[in-house]
C-alpha cells in the first residue's frame, strides 16, 4: 500500500505538467497534422481513435522520462488488444508493478460538464481469473494498482476544420487544431467506474460521465471500495434474481447487486447521466 500511495502521488503530480507540453498558449493542440518530405502538411481527422493514438505517441517521451525519474521501467503491451498500455515496474524490486492505461475522450457539445466517457478495461477472463495470462501483459494479481491516465478535450466545430486537407508548411500557424482545451487526470480506475459497460457488446467496464466527478474520483464505487468494484464486475450479468413480477432476470445494476449481497446501498454514489 505504501508503494501504491507513493506511485499515485507521483503520477498525479506528473499529469499536472502535461498541458504546457502539448498545448499552445491559447489551449490548442500543438500537433496540426502529418508532414511529408515535400513539406506538405496533411491535417488530422477528428476520428477519436486517431486522436487517441497520436496523443499517446506525443506523450510517450514525457512518460518515459517520468518513469526513469521515479525509478521505474516501462513495459509496453505486446499486442494491440493487451491490457494495460503501460506496465510500470520498479527497478529495485520487480514485484512492484502498476498498470497504467491512457484513456482519452471529448467533452459533449453543448454540455461542457460532461464527457463521452471511457472504457476502463475488460471484466472478462483476466479480470475474473487473476492469474490468467490471456490478453494481459502480466497476470492481473501481479499489479499493485490499476490506474487510468485520462485526457479530456474539446473537439473543433465541424465548420472550422476540414477533414484531411493538404496545406503547405508556410500555412502551419493558420491551421486549426482538431482538439483543444485539454484536462489531464490520474486515478485508480475503480474510483471513476460506473456499473455499466463501456462499449457495445464487448466486456468492458464503463466510466462515469460527469467531469467534476471524474476529477474528484467520485465514481459509483468510490464509497463502497475496490472490493465491491471487483466483486460486482466479476459477477456482472451472471447472478439471476426474481423481479417484482416474480420473473427471473440477471443482475446488471449496482443497486441490485448491493441489495442482493445485503450491503449498504447508501454508499452507492449516484451517477449523473451524460443525457
Amino acid at each position: 500500500m505504501k508503494e501504491k500511495r507513493i506511485f499515485e502521488k507521483e503520477l498525479k503530480q506528473f499529469v499536472k505538467q502535461l498541458n504546457k507540453h502539448i498545448s499552445t498558449d491559447d489551449g490548442e493542440w500543438t500537433i496540426k497534422g502529418f508532414i511529408d518530405v515535400y513539406r506538405n502538411i496533411y491535417t488530422l481527422s477528428s476520428d477519436t481513435k486517431i486522436i487517441s493514438k497520436i496523443l499517446e505517441i506525443h506523450l510517450f517521451p514525457l512518460i518515459l522520462a517520468f518513469s526513469e525519474r521515479i525509478g521505474y521501467k516501462i513495459v509496453l503491451a505486446e499486442h494491440q488488444n493487451y491490457y494495460p498500455d503501460l506496465s510500470f515496474i520498479k527497478n529495485t524490486d520487480e514485484k512492484v508493478k502498476f498498470a497504467v492505461d491512457i484513456k482519452t475522450t471529448y467533452r459533449l457539445p453543448g454540455k461542457p460538464d460532461f464527457c463521452n466517457g471511457f472504457t476502463l478495461g475488460s471484466h472478462g477472463a483476466y479480470f475474473i481469473e487473476r492469474k490468467c495470462k490471456k490478453n494481459i501483459q502480466y497476470p492481473y494479481s501481479e499489479y499493485n494498482g490499476h490506474f487510468c491516465l485520462g485526457i479530456i478535450y474539446d473537439r473543433a466545430e465541424k465548420q472550422t476544420i476540414k477533414e484531411t486537407q493538404k496545406s503547405s508548411i508556410s500555412e502551419l500557424q493558420s491551421l486549426t487544431s482538431v482538439v483543444s482545451n485539454f484536462t489531464f487526470f490520474a486515478s485508480e480506475k475503480w474510483k471513476i467506474a460506473s456499473d455499466k459497460g463501456g462499449s457495445g457488446n464487448t466486456a468492458n467496464i464503463g466510466s462515469i460521465f460527469s467531469i467534476a466527478d471524474i476529477l474528484n474520483e467520485n465514481g459509483m464505487f468510490s464509497k463502497l471500495g475496490e472490493k465491491w468494484f471487483d466483486d460486482y464486475w466479476m459477477n456482472f450479468d451472471k447472478i439471476t434474481i426474481k423481479d417484482t413480477k416474480k420473473k427471473t432476470k440477471k443482475i446488471r445494476t449496482l443497486l441490485e447487486f448491493v441489495k442482493y449481497k445485503k450491503g449498504d446501498v447508501s454508499k452507492i454514489v449516484k451517477k449523473a447521466g451524460k443525457k
